[in-house]
């Protein structure tokens, strides 16, 4: 399993919300490349950004920030917020060089987009789904809707979507541990790689993940908050 530290950017600085409230706004760091660079030094190969602020605007803020940890990192990056246009997504792929961008709101309300860049760009473009309850919210995830998590999983991945990230928003930041049910349904439901995102604490999460046999687990505000080592969690994710 791949472990994801994260990124999230607001008004340009390393931030953790709770619950996705951008009221509980807290940051966590100083400057995001210094950041990025402590991850990498600690055996990190991945990296997950959100640009909060882009997930607002429906377009790109930070991804200056972004561009300069793909450039002055070895990480490979993963990137989303407001990505919402096939400008965006190529520019993000092209300009800034992340390895993968996701789609999330636009995956929900535009779904044939979504489906769009799928088959032009295959594995690099991943699906992000944020879940409350089960069902999934969109733009910064604030716009809720009855669609339910799994089956925009199943849409996606019917129309070749290789990557599912999913995020249990109530978990979020809350340090009370992944939502282990709802994606071992999702596991179980898509042939596909399946990411962890929202709750993880502590190794025996990372663990409890591994288990479940996913692609990958984000860890954010556990890392921040030194509950979670992520040393210890790379190691324990190789086995």
């Amino acid at each position: 399993m791949i472990i994801y530290p994260a990124i999230d950017l607001k008004d340009g600085k390393p931030v953790r919300l709770t619950k996705g409230d951008f009221g509980t706004t807290e940051q966590v760091a100083e400057d995001a490349l210094a950041t990025a660079r402590a991850f990498e030094r600690a055996g990190a190969e991945f990296l997950h950004m959100v640009d909060l602020d882009g997930a607002l605007a429906g377009a790109p803020v930070n991804d200056a920030i972004i561009k300069s940890i793909v450039n002055d990192t070895c990480l490979q990056v993963q990137a989303g917020g407001g990505i919402r246009t096939e400008e965006t997504v190529a520019g993000y792929l092209n300009d800034v060089g992340v390895s993968r961008v996701i789609l999330g709101s636009v995956a929900l309300r535009e779904p044939d987009f979504a489906k769009a860049m799928i088959k032009k760009y295959g594995e690099r473009v991943a699906i992000g789904i944020d879940a409350k309850a089960g069902k999934v919210s969109g733009s910064g995830w604030l716009d809720d809707s009855d669609t339910d998590y799994i089956e925009l999983a199943k849409a996606m991945c019917a129309a070749g979507a290789k990557v599912i990230i999913y995020t249990d928003i109530g978990r979020d930041g809350m340090l009370s541990g992944p939502d282990l049910e709802g994606l071992k349904a999702l596991n179980e439901a898509v042939p596909v790689a399946v990411i962890a995102s929202g709750g993880v604490t502590n190794l025996e999460d990372v663990k409890a993940l591994t288990a479940l046999g996913l692609a990958g687990a984000i860890c954010g505000k556990s890392i921040y908050r030194g509950t979670l080592s992520l040393e210890e969690a790379l190691a324990a994710a190789r086995t």
